[in-house]
């Protein structure tokens, strides 16, 4: 009867060889086995609910035999791990390390005892595994044709996606159950200035989803080096998510050599959706950091010669030629157009106000050669990174930003030329450091060149941390915009201070964004890194800028200070125009106090997709900030105060939206008042549609 038994379980491809390991809480469960096949497969539960059901794993190749089937257990250890790190900066002062591993290896007897190892680490707040490759005799060299990892979901979720693309992940978040995906794919992909889509059922990670049971699950990736960044394609008949790398220009998704790890796999998961917001799985499945004196990495508070070209206000060119080469024009000979903003008296304009107002830093983009002709163009070399235009005195604006206590913050726009960039990037740095710059906002507008290459193939992965790296020895912090999707490297590389790898601001400006967006961020985007979302626009009516642009913010200004709460990065822009936040110096001064730094975080109340609440201390100081947003729909706010030391009165000053506020017919009413709090106290702060509270607590 127990053969008769066996051979049935054989035949349905049950699978053999099981090895459990749980969370140190008790709460999750991971099951790793091998099918009848002889491929590998894991399951997740949480608190006995699937959350992973039985997945495959395993990596398709093009020059060597596959490694998806036909393995064997070698052996299997186990091990626990426990520690707190201080990050250089974050959400909360230290962090701890918590986790079960299990590592399995397995060999392919057919193909001469290769073998590989794939290794589980187990948290409290969810699951991260990767793939690893020793050297071994029989597998030096080999081109990845794709990663076929498996997430088979135990239902059809809610889910928050945005397009698979190989380019861009500026898209708006869509919401919907995912067997809705395909119908909504067509509308779901707007025009951006490059892209490249891949399946009608293509999705980014991370991917957020609730399932009808509440569970909220994250699905991304961590420690992303030397490899392809992975999409999902989803199987939308049972359910089941998979890997989809990015390939390079002739179609291969990775060129391996071992000994390497593929980046972790990660899936964060809990039945509150705080936890997902509080999570730290990312960074700590990333190596500590490289650099022994970290003292010149510091959060940074802004403002910028940005806000103005992008409502059209003002330009970043110096004149109006349709075709200019660097080298060759003589832009002394040329007419200024009377728009270029990147001016020295004007930037002077901008460190008067940063001064006045305690503000770290100017950035200035536009100050370079080459602007007049640079976008849509497959152009090579269109800026060199050190030539002014005319206009722009480098020495006398270093001499005067150090006279007034403020830094400069330097913009390289390469265009997508990324061979160009590789090229001038060492005499870049040095210029930056001659004068007086610390940080750099980098862009990546356009098709990549070389030609065919992707944003977020293996390539261009490795040239994002070569430039940080190359930063690092020159103390540059890096703010890259157009760049991969932060994977928690900051945690390695922690002048990687800021990333946009978003939808941000800037299309507040092109149309607008929705008024769910920043309520979904932090459940997506953030998992990874901060954001460099630009916040702060206080003028929500783009033709008071520019009469020919009637895009308008979809939000109040109160939400606007929320985001500085809310949107958590150590690199903060107060993105709207000087004179605009003269008029709103009471309003403004939320964005003078606000902190960028954080001893600790609290998630006060939150829903992906309609609301969050967020509480935080400064770094160092007695001082704590609340941000609440909230979606398209006016809704009440319940604000907590635990989180103060008991028996202690402290002075809020909270900043509301106005009892007409709204964000699309009066989204400048605020209200400012003071309130004593204590760790009791309890409030109901009404939010406006698509507005928001911000509260001062000293």
């Amino acid at each position: 009867m127990k053969k008769i038994i066996l051979a049935c379980l054989l035949l349905a491809g049950t699978v053999l060889s099981a090895q459990q390991i749980n969370s140190p809480d008790g709460n999750l469960q991971l099951t790793f086995s091998l099918s009848a096949k002889g491929e590998p497969t894991y399951a997740l539960t949480y608190k006995k609910k699937p959350v992973i059901k039985t997945s495959k794993l395993g990596i398709d190749t093009k020059d060597v035999a596959p490694m998806l089937d036909g393995f064997t257990v070698d052996k299997t250890e186990t091990s626990k791990f426990d520690e707190t790190w201080t990050p250089v900066w974050g959400e909360e002062k230290t962090i701890r390390n918590n986790y079960n591993e299990l590592l399995v290896t397995l060999s392919q007897k057919a193909q001469k005892g290769r073998y590989i190892r794939i290794r589980f680490r187990l948290f409290n707040d969810g699951l991260g595994f990767r793939y690893e490759f020793p050297e071994q005799a029989n597998l030096g060299y080999f081109i990845i044709k794709e990663e076929h990892t498996q997430f088979a979901l135990a239902g059809n979720h809610k889910a928050f996606w945005l397009p698979g693309d190989y380019d861009t992940q500026e898209y708006s978040t869509v919401t919907s159950k995912l067997s809705e995906v395909r119908a909504k794919m067509k509308d779901a992909v707007t025009p951006n200035a490059s892209q490249e889509t891949f399946s009608p059922t293509g999705l980014q990670t991370p991917l957020m989803m609730k399932s009808e049971d509440g569970l909220y699950i994250n699905i991304h990736e961590a420690a992303l080096v030397d490899y392809s960044c992975m999409s999902l394609n989803l199987d939308d008949k049972n359910m089941i998510l998979e890997s989809w790398l990015t390939p390079d220009a002739v179609g291969n998704k990775g060129y391996m050599q071992s000994p390497f790890q593929s980046p972790w796999r990660t899936v964060i998961v809990s039945d509150k959706a705080g936890d997902i917001l509080m999570s730290r799985l990312v960074y700590n499945l990333n190596e500590p950091t490289q650099y022994k004196d970290v003292s010149w990495i510091k959060p940074v508070k802004y403002v910028g010669v940005w806000w103005e070209m992008i409502t059209g206000k003002s330009t970043w060119a110096f004149n109006d030629l349709t075709s200019v080469k660097l080298g060759e024009t003589d832009y002394s000979k040329t007419k200024p157009n009377g728009k270029h903003a990147a001016n020295t008296a004007h930037v002077k304009e901008y460190i008067d106000f940063a001064a006045e107002n305690g503000l770290d830093a100017v950035l200035v983009e536009g100050w370079n050669q080459g602007w007049e002709d640079w976008f849509g163009k497959s152009k090579d070399f269109v800026f060199d990174f050190v030539t002014p235009y005319p206009d722009f005195d480098v020495k006398e604006l270093h001499r005067y930003a150090e006279s007034k206590g403020v830094k400069m913050i330097m913009h390289h726009e390469t265009s997508g030329s990324v061979r160009n960039y590789e090229r001038w990037m060492d005499k870049a740095y040095q210029f930056m450091a001659d004068n007086g710059y610390n940080a750099v906002k980098s862009g990546y507008v356009g098709d990549i060149i070389p030609r065919g290459e992707y944003h977020y193939g293996q390539w261009m992965v490795n040239h994002y941390l070569y430039a940080i790296k190359k930063a690092a020895g020159y103390k540059i912090m890096v703010n890259a915009h157009e760049a991969i999707r932060p994977t928690g490297l900051a945690r390695t590389y922690p002048n990687l201070i800021g990333n946009e790898a978003a939808r941000g601001t800037e299309y507040e400006s092109f149309g607008g964004n929705n008024p769910d967006h920043t309520t979904i961020l932090p459940f997506t985007r953030l998992t990874g890194g901060p954001m460099d979302y630009t916040p702060g626009i206080f003028q929500t009516q783009i033709n008071a800028y520019n009469p020919d642009n009637n895009s308008f913010v979809h939000t109040t200004l109160v939400k606007q200070l929320a985001l500085y709460v809310t949107m958590y990065s150590p690199l903060q822009m107060a993105a709207d125009l000087p004179e605009t936040y003269r008029k709103h110096m009471d309003a403004f001064q939320f964005i003078k106090d606000v902190a960028v730094d954080w001893d600790q975080s609290w998630v006060l109340e939150a829903e992906p997709g309609d609301y969050i609440t967020i509480a935080r201390k400064a770094k160092g100081k007695n001082e704590w900030f609340i941000g609440a947003i909230t979606d398209e729909n006016a809704r009440e706010a319940t604000l907590t105060f635990e989180f103060l030391p008991k028996g202690k009165t402290y002075t809020a000053t909270i900043y509301a939206d106005g009892t007409d506020a709204s964000y699309d017919k009066n989204p400048q009413s605020y209200a400012i008042k003071t309130v004593k709090v204590t760790s009791k106290t309890k409030l109901k702060q009404k939010l406006a549609t698509s507005g928001g509270c911000a509260v001062s607590i000293k």
